[in-house]
């Protein structure tokens, strides 16, 4: 039997990608042929190296909500991304074809070729506040998934159903894969321990804060800290038994989360929805900047439903340490934290293979 294809685009940051891979790597065991539209040297052209069968890099601009001598030059990008895509779906599109879009600007171009074309679309909305890019694209959708129940708001009743994030099975479980991290074993520790990170690329604000509380810090946990590449000189140096710093955390990401006591984090929405998934209590500190400060918001979802922790960047500067990390009750880790649950990963598999006749 023939594979049958489905397109995935997306782009512009990991946080469109990654939940993507999550459903790539699902639909791959089912033999589904994957072609990946993204922006020609973009973020998500690397992350999918070797995860799909297609690659199709196309021209993308911005989409802005302001006047900008830009949105005449990126208008002309996105015109030319238009007509790529609807080149190549033309010749891709033999029988149903689903185009499943992450969202960010190099999807829009994508899911309106595909809407000419015929092909069924979905997309899914990670945040709990909507970009201007998903605000677009599901003007020409077929069904708009959404990770919190706080976007339902945003799309039209009639095409809007609640997911939820989907996050890696890994998430699901808490059997943990590696035994230790830094030389800090994760299974069996005398002290508890503190997990810090302020994201890929490291958070200025959560690093020197760790810095002015070593003393405390040291005497109450085995520290993991994830400082970011720009900084992972200047806080090697600092590193002792009891501190371990790292650049960039890779595949032990879920054994960290599961493994540690208190948890001190940005709050994107992957991250939110991960330690939801395992039902961890956390310190956010959400990004200030963010569009439409989204990360109070999804921050917000899980003091709502895990009693979380949310400190805002400039009431966070003024605490100390110690006394936010004193005040934070965390219930001990048993396995009763993680119940048995359908991942919205299968969910959205499921969703998809219904579209095609297998």
């Amino acid at each position: 039997m023939d594979k049958k294809t489905i397109i995935f685009t997306g782009g512009g940051s990991g946080g469109h990608v990654v939940p993507a891979l999550t459903l790539i790597s699902k639909l791959k065991e089912d033999n589904f042929n994957i072609v990946y539209f993204g922006s020609y040297s973009g973020i998500e052209s690397k992350l999918t190296s070797g995860k799909v069968d297609s690659y199709i890099g196309i021209s993308t601009g911005k989409i802005r909500r302001y006047l900008s001598f830009e949105n005449v030059v990126d208008i002309f990008k996105v015109v030319i991304g238009l007509i790529q895509s609807l080149w190549k779906i033309f010749f891709i599109k033999k029988g149903p074809v689903v185009i499943f879009s992450m969202g960010g600007f190099v999807s829009v171009p994508v899911v309106i070729a595909g809407k000419i074309c015929g092909a069924k679309i979905f997309i899914h909305e990670q945040t709990t506040r909507v970009g201007l890019a998903n605000k677009v694209a599901s003007k020409f959708a077929d069904k708009v998934f959404v990770s919190f129940e706080d976007s339902l708001k945003f799309f039209p009743k009639s095409k809007v159903e609640l997911s939820g994030y989907p996050v890696r099975d890994v998430f699901l479980t808490n059997e943990l894969e590696y035994k230790t991290y830094l030389g800090i074993n994760l299974k069996e520790q005398e002290k508890p321990i503190l997990f810090v990170t302020g994201g890929g690329n490291g958070s200025k604000l959560l690093n020197d804060k760790i810095k002015s509380s070593l003393d405390f810090l040291t005497r109450e946990f085995n520290i993991i800290h994830q400082v970011g590449a720009a900084y992972i000189d200047e806080y090697r140096a600092l590193q002792t038994s009891e501190y371990k710093v790292t650049d960039f955390v890779g595949d032990e990401m879920p054994d960290l989360f599961k493994a540690a006591d208190i948890i001190i984090s940005r709050s994107g929405a992957g991250t939110v929805a991960e330690l939801m998934a395992l039902k961890k209590p956390s310190i956010f500190i959400p990004l200030k900047i963010a569009q439409k400060n989204e990360q109070y918001h999804n921050a917000m979802v899980a003091k709502a439903s895990l009693s979380s922790k949310v400190i805002e960047e400039n009431e966070f500067m003024e605490m100390k340490l110690e006394d936010i990390i004193r005040s934070f009750k965390v219930s001990k880790k048993t396995t009763s934290n993680v119940q048995s649950i359908n991942s919205a990963s299968n969910f959205l598999v499921s969703k998809i293979k219904a579209n095609y006749s297998m």
